[in-house]
C-alpha cells in the first residue's frame, strides 16, 4: 500500500466475524519472477473480503460526499483502461484472480497515494498521478504492485500473524467479543493491518509480482525504477511513509532493475 487508509471506517473491519482456522497455504504461482513463500493464515480468504469490501464502499460514500470521487473522467477512463489490462494477466498468479470483481476508483486527493484491498478493491490518488506526473507504464507500476498485495493475500497474513504473535492461547475467545480483551485484540488487528506499512517482504513480493504483471500486460516494466525514483524525490530529507519499512534506495532500485530484466522478453513479446 502506498500511503495510509481512511481511520473512519476501521468500525467496518472491526465488526469483521473472524474464525480462527490455523493453516499454511500457498496463495499464488510462482510465475517468471518465481515468488514462492507459504502462508499461515488464521482467518478465511472469504471474512477478509467481506471486511475489505464493505470498507470500501464506506470509502466511496465518503470520497462522493466531499466531491472527491471519479472527478475527471478523463483520468478514470485512462486509469480503468490500465487496471483492465493488468487484471487480466493475473491468472498467471492465480487462476481464480481474472474472475474477482475487480474495482478501481480515482481520489481527488494531493496525497501520494494507492491501495489494492483484499478481493480486488482499488483506488488512485490524483496526487500521485499529477504531482509526480505519471507516464502509463509508471501508473501500471503502481498498480500492479497493489494488485499484487491482493492477490498474495498479504492483508490476510498479517492479520493472521498478528493473532498468532505474542496473543497465547486466548486468541479464539477474544476473537469472539470476550469483554475488553476481544477489543484490545481486534483494535490491534486492526492498527497492525491498516495504519503500519507493509513488511518488507511483503513489498519486495509486491515489486516483482508487479513488474511482471506490468510487462505482461504491455507496459514497460523498467518503469517501476522511474517511478521509485519519483517518489524518492518527494522524500525531503526523510522516506515517504509508505517507503518507510522498505529496503534502501539502491537496493531497492537493484532489485526492481534485476527484475524488470528478468521480465523483459515478455514486454517485448507483447510489443511485437
Amino acid at each position: 500500500m502506498i500511503g495510509t487508509i481512511s481511520r473512519t471506517v476501521l468500525p467496518a473491519v472491526l465488526a469483521a466475524t473472524i474464525t480462527v482456522a490455523c493453516q499454511t497455504v500457498q496463495t499464488t504461482q510462482g510465475g517468471a519472477v518465481g515468488v514462492q513463500r507459504s502462508q499461515l493464515m488464521m482467518v478465511s480468504a472469504q471474512e477478509v473480503e467481506q471486511a475489505s469490501n464493505k470498507q470500501y464502499r464506506q470509502m466511496l460514500d465518503e470520497a462522493r460526499r466531499k466531491n472527491a470521487l471519479n472527478r475527471d473522467a478523463a483520468t478514470v477512463q485512462r486509469v480503468r483502461r490500465i487496471v483492465s489490462r493488468l487484471t487480466a494477466q493475473t491468472a498467471v498468479f492465480r487462476p481464480d484472480a481474472p474472475a474477482w470483481q475487480w474495482e478501481v476508483n480515482v481520489f481527488t486527493s494531493n496525497e501520494l497515494n494507492a491501495w489494492c484491498m483484499a478481493g480486488g478493491k482499488m483506488a488512485i490518488y490524483t496526487g500521485l498521478i499529477d504531482r509526480l506526473q505519471l507516464s502509463d507504464d509508471e501508473i501500471a507500476a503502481v498498480m500492479g504492485h497493489e494488485i499484487a498485495h491482493a492477490l498474495r493475500e498479504h492483508a490476510r497474513e498479517r492479520v493472521s500473524k498478528a493473532m498468532a504473535t505474542g496473543l497465547g492461547v486466548s486468541v479464539a475467545g477474544a476473537l469472539l467479543g470476550v469483554g475488553q480483551v476481544g477489543q484490545d485484540l481486534m483494535n490491534t488487528v486492526a492498527k497492525v493491518t491498516f495504519e503500519l506499512p507493509n513488511s518488507r517482504e511483503h513489498e519486495m513480493e509486491a515489486d516483482r509480482m508487479g513488474v511482471e504483471l506490468a510487462a505482461r500486460a504491455g507496459y514497460d516494466p523498467r518503469a517501476a525504477v522511474t517511478l521509485w525514483d519519483k517518489m524518492a524525490s518527494q522524500s525531503a530529507g526523510a522516506p515517504p511513509q509508505w517507503l518507510s519499512t522498505h529496503p534502501s534506495h539502491s537496493t531497492r532500485k537493484r532489485d526492481l532493475t534485476e527484475y524488470a530484466a528478468r521480465v523483459m522478453p515478455l514486454y517485448q513479446g507483447v510489443r511485437r
